[in-house]
């Protein structure tokens, strides 16, 4: 089986995607230039059979593996015991901000017993290597904005003190996010965050950059700009 899935990746490997993906994620020298709507049929079409064998043979050294081997997760049938176990070995391996965006959003079983996975995750968010907060936060995005929990993010993202760029930009893209689902509460925290200057800055943003919000907001929102 894992020969299919490398068969079928070199079969949709693209150069010229591969070349304008690598420009978007720094560092990326592993990619072999497979579309993510490709990737996601791939896992899919393996999650139906025995994945768990597949999974132990999948190379994080490679992009295109690695994506699978984290969708994966959401994509097989396992007990929470083992989206738990797999997230553990899984996580640490997340080495740019597109396998952990990609995958993070694949994972919707957290949003089903949001209690379990946001004790699950709170841990990684005061990690010290960049990418296990950036997953933290993305799941926050993906699966936790919502009444019960928006107040606790917002006093998370007062607490994470990393330098990591592309931590910043998460808690960036998830304030934004969180202004566009909850845009007075949202307000009333930018008015007085412990965020550090570009992440606040940067926030406020991408939620200028919405086409949901209005041009009399996006107005308004600069008086937030420090």
């Amino acid at each position: 089986m894992i020969d299919a899935i490398r068969n079928e990746l070199q079969k949709w490997a693209d150069p010229s995607y591969k070349e304008f993906h690598q420009k978007l994620v720094p560092g990326l020298t592993t990619m072999m230039g497979v579309r993510m709507p490709r990737l996601r049929e791939i896992a899919k079409t393996a999650a139906k059979g025995d994945w768990k064998e597949i999974w132990d043979q999948l190379r994080e050294e490679c992009y295109e593996e690695l994506m699978i081997k984290g969708m994966l997760i959401g994509y097989g049938k396992l007990s929470r015991r083992e989206q738990t176990e797999y997230l553990k070995v899984f996580i640490p391996q997340i080495n740019n901000w597109a396998i952990c965006d990609c995958c993070c959003s694949t994972w919707k079983f957290m949003k089903k017993d949001q209690a379990y996975w946001f004790d699950f995750l709170y841990p990684y968010l005061f990690s010290n290597q960049e990418y296990q907060i950036r997953f933290g936060l993305v799941s926050l995005l993906a699966h936790f904005i919502g009444e019960e929990y928006l107040h606790l993010i917002f006093s998370l993202l007062d607490q994470i003190h990393h330098e990591g760029y592309y931590v910043k930009m998460a808690a960036a893209w998830l304030v934004s996010v969180c202004y566009i689902r909850y845009p007075s509460e949202t307000w009333t925290y930018l008015e007085q965050d412990r965020l550090d200057t570009f992440t606040h800055n940067k926030g406020i943003q991408k939620i200028r950059e919405s086409y949901r919000v209005s041009k009399e907001d996006k107005e308004h929102l600069l008086t937030l700009k420090r």
